[in-house]
């Protein structure tokens, strides 16, 4: 039973946490709310540690794969891991230590997903190790997967249809809500509702978690089917909102009631 999952997000090989829609590729534009002190390592062995398993590591642009892996051996078989993601690299970060590899753009082409390379995917992987990454922005009423560093959007629109069809070949899917990522100005209720109704397979939120109030929100809005990823609020990032011990022994609390 998990409701809580840490992160690692990884920019320019520092641990950081970045507003998510400003990934543009350009610097002037990006807007970063905490660079660490401690290497990607130390935190993985903080998770490691807590018995917290299900956390992804996030690359998020070059320059992070030392950084990558390093978290990676810390923590063996307890990270995902996720940016840059394609068919010939996904074998060496689960050999590396990963417990699944997340995958956005790589599987899809011209805003559409290109199923022949999703199911080659599976085939290589398996099933069982692979995440797909649907983090989405709204767009006329529906929430649209978007990729290239959020930035692209693409033609999927989240839906009991799409989700129901993407879970054929993945284990779990990761959705960063990115309208609200980084902000700490609440979690995006709607789209919490919509994947706990729809979903057919664990799914990861992420995206404006502020306080211990927005793990007990998705725990309901979620229909205690949707785990939270809580970054910038935490004050092992320079968040004042919520303590990492607090959502710690929320996790365990939960825990000891699953199994009551």
């Amino acid at each position: 039973m998990l409701v809580f999952r840490p992160c690692i997000d990884l920019h320019e090989g520092r641990v950081k946490q970045i507003v998510g829609g400003t990934l543009t590729g350009e610097a002037a534009s990006l807007r970063t709310n905490f660079v660490s002190d401690h290497p990607s390592a130390w935190y993985a062995q903080l998770y490691r540690r807590d018995g917290l398993h299900g956390g992804h590591v996030i690359m998020l642009g070059p320059g992070n794969e030392t950084a990558a892996r390093e978290a990676l051996a810390a923590y063996p078989g307890g990270l995902q891991i996720g940016g840059g993601i394609r068919q010939d690299n996904a074998a060496i970060y689960l050999d590396a230590g990963a417990s699944h590899v997340i995958v956005t753009s790589w599987v899809f082409r011209e805003g559409q997903i290109d199923w022949m390379r999703l199911k080659q995917l599976t085939a290589s992987v398996g099933k069982s190790r692979l995440v797909l990454d649907l983090s989405c922005r709204r767009r006329g009423g529906k929430y649209h997967v978007v990729t290239d560093r959020w930035q692209k959007f693409t033609e999927l629109a989240i839906s009991a249809q799409s989700l129901g069809d993407l879970s054929v070949f993945c284990a779990e899917f990761l959705v960063h809500a990115v309208d609200v990522e980084g902000l700490c100005r609440g979690i995006d209720s709607d789209l919490v509702v919509l994947l706990g109704k729809e979903s057919p397979i664990p799914t990861t939120y992420a995206g404006g978690a502020k306080s211990l109030q927005d793990l007990e929100d998705v725990t309901r809005l979620g229909l205690g089917k949707i785990d939270l990823t809580v970054g910038s609020a935490l004050d092992i990032f320079g968040g004042e909102g919520l303590r990492y011990e607090d959502a710690v022994a929320f996790n365990r609390r939960q825990a000891e009631q699953h199994q009551e």
